[in-house]
This record gives structure tokens, sequence and C-alpha cells, in this order.
């Protein structure tokens, strides 16, 4: 079951590079990539099955922290879907709407490592 979680772990961080690397490559012309889009599924994706581990596993759980985490990826997601959907159209994405969704991945990574 660890393997599980370890395998998770990576592929949560994999996502959130996904995010954020893309926003800072992009930073001189702001934008969102469709795969943006994808970092912020996976990171859903993901880090739904390490909440459903981490009980299994015995670890300790902050559920504080988790809801916020949640709550931000879930604001991530839909606003990565809704630049990646004007990116594909042609139309332009607002700096605002890009610098959003690398910032709020960028919260997140924070949390996720100096909440404890």
């Amino acid at each position: 079951m660890n393997i599980v979680y370890d395998i998770m772990v990576f592929l949560h961080i994999v996502g959130a590079a996904m995010i954020v690397g893309i926003w800072i490559g992009n930073m001189k012309k702001p934008t969102v990539h469709p795969r943006q889009f994808d970092g912020a599924a996976l990171q859903l994706l993901t880090g739904i099955v390490m909440m459903g581990l981490i009980p299994a596993l015995g670890k300790d759980v902050i559920y504080a922290k988790i809801g916020v985490k949640i709550v931000i990826a879930l604001v991530v997601a839909v606003l990565a879907f809704i630049g990646s959907r004007k990116f594909k159209k042609g139309e332009p994405v607002s700096k605002g709407l890009a610098h959003s969704v690398g910032g709020l991945a960028l919260l997140n990574v924070a949390i996720a490592t100096l909440w404890n």
C-alpha cells in the first residue's frame, strides 16, 4: 500500500510541476496552456486517491489542510479549464487568469509543504 501512496505523491508533484513550470515558462507572455489543465486534473485525481490512502496507512491527517487544498485545487482546475479552452480557440487569455492558475497552484504547493 505504501508503494501506491508513493506513486501518487510522485504523480501529484508532476501535476504541480506541469502547472507551475508552464506558468513560469510563459511569464513574459502569460497564457494558460492545455497541459496546465492536464496537470490540474492529475493533481485532483492523485490528491483524492491520497486522501483515501492516508487514513488506511495510519498517517496523521490534518483535515483542515486537506479541505483548503482541495478547494484551491478545484479553483485551479476550473480556471485552467477556462484558459485552456480559450487557448485552443485562439482567443486571448487574460494575464489575471494566467497568473491566477499559476499563483494558486504555487500557493497549494506552499500549503502542502509549510502547513504541519
